[in-house]
């Protein structure tokens, strides 16, 4: 069989993006670069430096943000602009930018729209450092039923729904808060592919990794004994945190340090932020990409990890990693909740790329946790 050629009617022309015919996996940085010279990916002005990621593409805030009454989804032969239009309360103008406050609902059209192929599918989180300062983000598209998930064949706009839960933050025209990676075919390795690859790659640094439904992650709250840091938990009330400024903040005036107790316990206040940490280092390889994906709910009334994107050579020792912990985003739900010293709070799924990245996750990218143990965003000074 020969290659397998992807049309698009972007641009008012048919243009091509060839890919072998048993090509399954997700897109890597070089291949995202081609769909937008393709005209399959449709940026308002060319990428910024560092936009393409190894295994994502960073999406960046339009110069308009709508505040609405309420989240929504646009469902089956309805627009996100439509719905703006039933929903919004004012507009803010980003030009310059402006806060967006707590527990406020924005949708902001993204410069960049797609045309893709009937082969490609797209899906979306939020960036590191966005789930960090627990801003919930999701990227929505016409007619679609599901946050962060964008259908084959799909031709039109994307937009973003932020919403700021314990700090306001400042945004702009250009901030990049939410990733997108492109995939075509099947590329989720099932438990018996991943067993074979952690025997060849020690993913997780446990001898008793547990390969169902992906690799059980646990928390650390020993750290290295009682009394040491464990993590952080956010303070409320604070100053306004600008996105683009980078360790331009005192960790003390956002965070209050969490330590390690004798048992090996941490409750969870309803309705707080937490930064911890995974107890297993973590990496992955040059051909794979990884997800952090939350745990059985009936396990235990928490959230873990808003930005549950791992590109490849994330902790790989090729790429400088050496073993990464997960720096896990908590928050609980309506009750307390006792957290345990090794209680499993995710599960890391493995996909194969459809080919090597240029460049990987650390390599003179501007990657900000390859290596990390326990970590705060990069707005905060260590």
């Amino acid at each position: 069989m020969g290659p397998v050629t992807i049309r698009s009617s972007a641009k008012d022309q048919d243009v091509s993006f060839t890919l072998s015919p048993d090509a399954n996996g997700i897109l890597p940085d070089r291949m995202i670069a081609a769909m937008a010279d393709s005209g399959l990916i449709l940026p308002a002005y060319p990428f910024v430096e560092s936009q393409i990621q190894p295994a994502s593409l960073d999406l960046r805030l339009g110069d308009i943000a709508y505040r609405v009454r309420a989240s929504f989804l646009p469902g089956p032969g309805a627009t996100v602009a439509e719905r703006i239009d039933e929903l919004k309360l004012h507009e803010i103008d980003l030009t310059d930018g402006a806060v967006l406050e707590t527990n406020c609902v924005y949708i902001v059209p993204l410069l960049e729209s797609l045309a893709l192929p009937p082969e490609i599918v797209a899906a979306a989180n939020p960036k590191s450092s966005t789930g960090r300062l627990d801003v919930f983000t999701r990227v929505i598209a016409d007619g679609t039923r599901r946050f962060d998930m964008i259908g084959a064949g799909y031709h039109g706009p994307l937009y973003t729904e932020i919403s700021p839960r314990t700090f306001p933050v400042l945004v702009r025209e250009g901030s990049r808060l939410s990733q997108i990676r492109f995939r075509r075919g099947h590329a989720l390795l099932d438990a018996h592919a991943l067993a074979d690859l952690h025997a060849r790659e020690r993913l997780v640094d446990s001898d008793d990794a547990d390969f169902d439904g992906g690799i059980s992650v646990s928390v650390d709250l020993a750290a290295s004994g009682a009394g040491t840091l464990i993590g952080y938990r956010a303070k409320r009330h604070t100053a306004v945190i600008d996105i683009e400024r980078r360790a331009g903040y005192d960790v003390a005036e956002f965070w209050e340090p969490m330590h390690a107790r004798l048992d090996g316990a941490l409750i969870l206040d309803p309705d707080e932020f937490y930064i911890l940490a995974s107890k297993e280092a973590v990496q992955v390889p040059p051909d794979h990409a990884a997800e952090m994906v939350p745990f059985d709910p009936l396990m235990g009334e928490f959230r873990v990890h808003y930005a549950g994107f791992f590109d490849p050579g994330f902790g790989h020792a090729g790429a400088g990693g050496k073993g990464s912990r997960a720096v896990l985003e908590v928050r609980s739900r309506e009750v307390p909740f006792i957290l345990e010293h090794g209680q499993i709070v995710g599960r890391l799924v493995y996909e194969k790329m459809l080919a090597r990245p240029k460049t990987l996750y650390g390599e003179r990218i501007g990657s900000n946790y390859q290596a990390q143990t326990l970590k705060l965003s990069k707005h905060f000074r260590s």
